[in-house]
């Protein structure tokens, strides 16, 4: 059993994915080819913004966001605790303090009372996490950020193709990253990723900061990255693309036949706020003796995993930050609770019984 299943994926659209290479491999143009900037204008219509910027990773975009609004040492960023090293990680890069703030238990997304407490005078942005595929609470969190005249970046690595109150996801903020990692309800077969923004100053620097800070070739205007999105994948979420709405109604099916056959079991199933859509980029429990269950499932076959198992200040790199352990109880109660199952648009009713008949006798054992 595949925890995501890729490979059938493939076989569906391999004569489409197998000409789209062919393509890129025919006109030579490997970095920045004509499949990024169609792909971008695909992208940039889809979420309904002025513009979409494809980059090289996830990472790269919320490090580009940052560059572009030029966060560095001395400023503070607040985001959640509860997620990927990457959304700490480029705000610690680039020299700004990460402040880590707690989440709400039923959702995991992060707490917006919990943001506007932690605002202080060196605040610049808000880095909001929009988790496990549903949006954070981007309607509120922007209302804070123009209260306290913030940026407001949304970190839409998994929730690309999600809604908030009928908007899509990197749509409702300054700048909204994704990513576009293999595993990824939109992934590439490699790395890559996206920025989105309707301000035109911000898209011309996050065009320029990709490639080297330059407006024109060995031109350089401010110091920048590698951090382009390649031709090859562009090609590929291109085919990917055209089948995307239907994976989401797929993901969105094997969610719902989830919380059936797990309704009654001892266990917290994910919850998508009233005004959220997911796309269901993991599908993740909550439960009393994570550890033992997986044992207990990787005995049967069933594959799982734990996104995340400790919170983001309860990493080393990120201890002199703090806070201290105990002062984020709700991620910290997650990160001891939390199990992924196999998700993905090709997960067939039979695995999907078979996985719950095995979490069921786990959860009694």
């Amino acid at each position: 059993m595949e925890f995501i299943d890729l490979k059938a994926q493939y076989r569906r659209l391999q004569p489409e994915i197998a000409r789209a290479i062919q393509g890129v491999l025919d006109h030579g143009q490997y970095v920045l080819g004509p499949e990024v900037a169609q792909l971008e204008d695909q992208l940039a219509q889809r979420v309904g913004v002025a513009h979409c910027i494809g980059v090289g990773s996830g990472t790269d975009a919320l490090i580009l966001a940052l560059l572009a609004l030029e966060i560095g040492p001395g400023d503070e960023v607040i985001t959640s605790a509860f997620s990927f090293i990457a959304t700490g990680e480029a705000i610690a890069l680039l020299g700004a303090k990460p402040v880590f703030v707690d989440i709400d238990l039923n959702t995991y997304l992060m707490d917006p009372a919990a943001v506007e407490a932690a605002i202080s005078s060196r605040t610049r942005a808000i880095l909001a996490v929009s988790l496990f595929g549903q949006c954070a609470d981007l309607g509120t969190l922007d209302a804070i950020a123009r209260r306290h005249h913030l940026a407001l970046i949304e970190d839409g690595a998994q929730s690309f193709g999600a809604t908030h109150r009928g908007h899509p996801s990197c749509g409702l903020s300054t700048i909204g990253c994704t990513s576009f990692f293999p595993a990824k309800p939109l992934g590439a077969y490699g790395e890559g990723g996206a920025c989105f923004t309707n301000d035109d100053a911000l898209a011309q620097r996050i065009r320029q900061l990709r490639n080297h800070g330059q407006d024109r070739p060995y031109h350089h205007v401010q110091i920048g990255i590698n951090g382009r999105l390649d031709t090859l994948q562009a090609a590929v979420l291109g085919v990917k693309l055209r089948i995307f709405d239907e994976e989401i109604a797929a993901r969105e099916q094997v969610a719902a036949r989830y919380g059936e056959l797990l309704r009654d079991l001892p266990c917290a199933c994910p919850k998508v706020a009233p005004h959220n859509t997911s796309v269901f980029a993991q599908y993740s429990l909550r439960v009393p003796h994570r550890d033992r269950l997986r044992d207990h499932l990787a005995r049967q076959g069933i594959p799982t995993a734990i996104h995340y198992p400790r919170p983001l200040p309860h990493q080393p790199v990120f201890a002199r930050f703090g806070p201290a352990p105990g002062a984020l109880p709700r991620a910290e109660q997650v990160a001891r609770e939390i199990l992924s199952l196999p998700m993905h648009p090709y997960l067939t009713p039979e695995a999907q019984d078979r996985i719950a008949a095995a979490v069921a006798c786990g959860l009694r054992t």
